[in-house]
């Protein structure tokens, strides 16, 4: 996994209010969940990135685990819920957990088909149902994506989660969740109803 630098800078007041102060300043309100709790509760590091900070983080396909400096100090983390706003579609929020090299964390991983399916040699087309799979692994042994392997995939067939296996992860996404299937298609239908025609 690809890994990125972000600053921050702590917050001290926090509330509805700061947070519209701190979005005028072009900055985003951000907070860090770790280890620490309190009443049975993850305890948050308040802070604030501007938005150049976390624009490549945010706004790209690829994942990443995070060098984070609050105020000089330093922690590895991940992007775990990003809030935007619902007409502006202007980034309103961030929130970040603490990771380490031991602990399994969850993350959606980008999938990479690969290949040249056997029902697309037949004139199907492939589509991916979904773009990521969510997995469960020491952030060390996640992936930057999930390749999978389409070749032997014929006419009208899918590939779910429960063929899946990526050795040292565990799959969350759920078994029955189709990952890609061969779609027939007109030019398909039309030459099986000639092949069955002629024999």
């Amino acid at each position: 996994m690809k890994s990125i630098d972000v600053k921050g800078t702590a917050r001290t007041v926090t509330g509805k209010k700061a947070s519209r102060d701190i979005r005028k300043a072009g900055a985003v309100p951000c907070n860090l969940y770790g280890e620490a709790k309190k009443d049975g509760k993850p305890v948050a590091t308040s802070f604030s990135a501007t938005q150049e900070e976390l624009r490549k983080l945010v706004y790209s396909p690829d994942i990443y685990s995070v060098n984070l400096n609050i105020d000089g100090k330093e922690c590895k983390a991940i992007m775990k819920e990003l809030q935007f706003h619902p007409v502006t579609d202007k980034l309103l929020h961030v929130d970040f957990y603490e990771i380490n090299e031991t602990k399994p964390i969850v993350m959606e991983v980008p999938i990479k088909l690969n290949g040249l399916a056997e029902g697309v040699r037949a004139g199907g087309k492939l589509a991916a149902s979904v773009r990521k799979l969510k997995v469960r692994a020491p952030y060390t042994a996640i992936p930057e994506k999930l390749e999978i392997d389409v070749t032997n995939l014929g006419l009208g067939k899918t590939i779910k989660v429960a063929e899946l296996s990526f050795e040292g992860l565990e799959m969350v996404t759920s078994p029955s969740v189709v990952v890609c299937q061969v779609k027939m298609t007109r030019s398909a239908m039309s030459a099986a109803s000639k092949t069955e025609a002629a024999e």
